[in-house]
């Protein structure tokens, strides 16, 4: 019966070496984030059960109360929820090699001539489906022990994985291509920037700049713009058995969005961030585009906060960009009505010094208030 086997390890050779022996022994694997506290840990494994966790030395230790996994199976992947335990997201190698190809296949990868650089967290789709998509399709790459913003600026590979705020940290226009995901892109990203739709349960990125790679489909709900996605790529079950999809195969993301007039995928975000404000519906992540380019801005989230007289009004929370003065809530108003109607323009502003992301970029951001 096929194991499951933790790797609680930081990204680097042994991780490598590991995640192969078990893949060669048949079993499946659980990446377990180094950088979580030893209670995160724990609670982590109760919940996913692996027979063995394996650490940066290499030793093994036998974990009571393990569940087998099953035959195909190849990763066990904790979701990134802002909220609550994780999720045990089992990829199956169908599905891994189905992603990894699919990828190729679209950047016309070619193993003689590229070389991935994988530089995320492995405990996250993003930075480990680099690491499995080099193994299924023999392209070689290198690994580093985490972000190096100079390491990244001197490798000599040609492709890359990235999210937002790293690659505002690095230079990048030396890689032939740059996958970009995780979280909202910059309002502007150069031409070898891919921006990548997809997320734990897809195996890693699915629609590459608003495009489904091959395999993948898309359809929309018109009832509330929901987005479903299906393809070889998709998890089995969750790691407690329950399987998400549609009995023809389909998966609700849990994120709105439309085609644009060229046939294209926009995401507007999660539903449970849709911010209703006086029965208008407002858009997060498109407020913080229209108030990222200001010159003052070095990040921004905009989320809803609870009022009695609109419902819900627009708040932006504002990281300053080095030395820059605070603009006043009716400058950065005008600045956005370029862009934005009038009902979507922030009613509050607040600074902050950070703002709370998780490890993959992505904003930790509760859902609005009701309408």
């Amino acid at each position: 019966m096929p194991q499951l086997v933790a790797l609680a390890m930081p990204p680097g050779p042994r991780f490598v070496y590991e995640l192969r022996r078990a893949w060669d022994g048949g079993d499946a694997v659980l990446p377990v984030d180094p950088r979580l506290p030893p209670a995160a840990v724990e609670r982590l494994l109760d919940a996913m059960a692996p027979a063995i966790v394996v650490d940066g030395g290499g030793e093994r230790v036998g974990r009571p109360g393990a569940r087998p996994a099953e035959d195909g199976d190849a990763l066990v992947v904790a979701t990134s929820g802002t909220t609550g335990e994780p999720r045990g997201v089992v990829l199956t190698h169908d599905a891994v090699a189905a992603s990894a190809y699919a990828t190729s296949a679209r950047l016309d990868v070619d193993p003689a001539r590229d070389r991935w650089l994988a530089c995320l967290p492995v405990a996250h789709v993003g930075g480990l489906a680099v690491v499995t998509r080099s193994i299924v399709t023999g392209v070689p790459f290198d690994i580093l022990p985490g972000f190096d913003a100079e390491a990244v600026a001197e490798s000599r590979a040609t492709l890359v994985s990235l999210v937002a705020t790293a690659l505002q940290r690095t230079s990048t226009s030396h890689f032939r291509a740059v996958l970009l995901g995780g979280a909202a892109p910059p309002a502007e990203v150069a031409p070898n920037v891919v921006v990548t739709y997809g997320m734990t349960e897809t195996g890693s990125g699915v629609v590459y700049d608003g495009v489904p790679l091959d395999g993948v489909e898309v359809r929309i709900t018109d009832r509330t713009g929901e987005i479903f996605l299906r393809g070889p790529m998709l998890l089995r079950a969750y790691r407690d058995g329950a399987d998400p999809r549609t009995a023809d195969g389909w998966f609700r993301t849990g994120d709105a969005g439309a085609f644009d007039a060229m046939g294209r995928l926009r995401v507007h975000g999660r539903l449970s961030e849709l911010i209703i404000t006086g029965g208008e519906n407002v858009w997060p992540t498109a407020v913080e585009a229209a108030l990222r380019p200001h010159r003052s801005v070095a990040d921004v989230v905009v989320r809803g906060e609870p009022d009695e007289e609109w419902g819900a009004v627009v708040t932006a929370e504002i990281v300053l960009d080095r030395g820059a003065s605070e603009p006043s809530l009716d400058e950065l108003r005008r600045f956005a009505r370029v862009v934005l109607p009038g009902y979507a323009l922030p009613r509050r502003v607040r600074f902050v010094a950070a703002i709370d992301r998780t490890a993959s970029g992505k904003v930790r951001r509760p859902a609005a208030g009701p309408a």
